[in-house]
C-alpha cells in the first residue's frame, strides 16, 4: 500500500510561499507545525500565542487547529516578516500580528497554547512559564534528540532544557518530531 502525501492546509502553503519569497530559511517544519495544530484545536475557546512569527508557517499551523472561539496573538520582531505574515491572517480577525518584542504579548494573556518558537524561549524561560494559564500548553521546538538523563547537548547537560522538563509548575515532556529533532511539550500545572 503507497501511502499518500499528508495534506498541507491552505494557510500554512500560502506562508510557506511568503518565507520562500522573503528568502526565509526558519519556518516550522511539518512534524512539528502538526502538533501545534492538535495542540490549538485542545483549546477551541483558548487565547493561542505565538513568539517568533517569522513568516507565519507555524502561526499558519496554529490558525489550522483554530476554534471559532478561540484567538491567536503572534510577535514578530522583524518589522518586514510581521508585515509579510499579516497579510497571510488579514481576512481572519481572531488573529493578530505584532511587530516587536516577545514581551508585547504579555498584554494578551495568560495562554491556553503559547508555541515559543522566538524570543522568551532562551532569554527568560520562567517569563515564558508565567505567560501561561493553569493547564496551558507549552511547546518548545529546535532541540536536539538525547538518550541521555539528564539531556545533553554539545557534550554538555542542556540546561535550558532541564529548566523546562523539570520546572515545578510543569508537566513536561520530549517529543520526537523528526529523527534528528525534537520539541519539548509541557502543560502548567492547575
Amino acid at each position: 500500500m503507497i501511502m499518500a502525501e499528508r495534506e498541507v492546509p491552505p494557510r500554512v502553503a500560502a506562508a510557506e510561499r511568503v518565507a520562500s519569497e522573503a528568502g526565509f530559511m526558519k519556518s516550522c517544519i511539518p512534524e512539528v507545525g502538526r502538533l501545534l495544530r492538535l495542540a490549538a484545536a485542545a483549546k477551541p475557546h483558548g487565547i493561542i500565542a505565538e513568539s517568533g512569527t517569522g513568516s507565519g508557517v507555524g502561526t499558519a499551523w496554529l490558525h489550522s487547529g483554530l476554534g471559532a472561539g478561540a484567538r491567536l496573538v503572534t510577535v514578530e520582531r522583524d518589522e518586514e516578516l510581521a508585515g509579510r505574515a499579516a497579510g497571510v491572517f488579514a481576512d481572519d480577525e481572531r488573529v493578530s500580528v505584532l511587530t516587536g518584542d516577545w514581551r508585547l504579548l504579555e498584554r494578551h494573556g495568560p495562554f491556553d497554547v503559547f508555541f515559543c518558537d522566538g524570543g522568551g524561549k532562551r532569554d527568560d524561560p520562567q517569563g515564558v512559564v508565567e505567560q501561561l494559564a493553569p493547564g496551558g500548553l507549552l511547546v518548545l521546538d529546535d532541540f536536539t534528540p538525547s538518550p541521555d538523563w539528564p539531556p545533553r547537548f554539545g557534550g554538555e547537560v542542556d540546561e535550558l532544557r532541564m529548566f523546562y522538563l523539570t520546572h515545578p509548575d510543569l508537566d513536561a515532556t520530549e517529543v520526537l518530531t523528526t529523527p534528528a529533532s525534537s520539541a519539548v511539550v509541557a502543560a502548567r500545572r492547575l
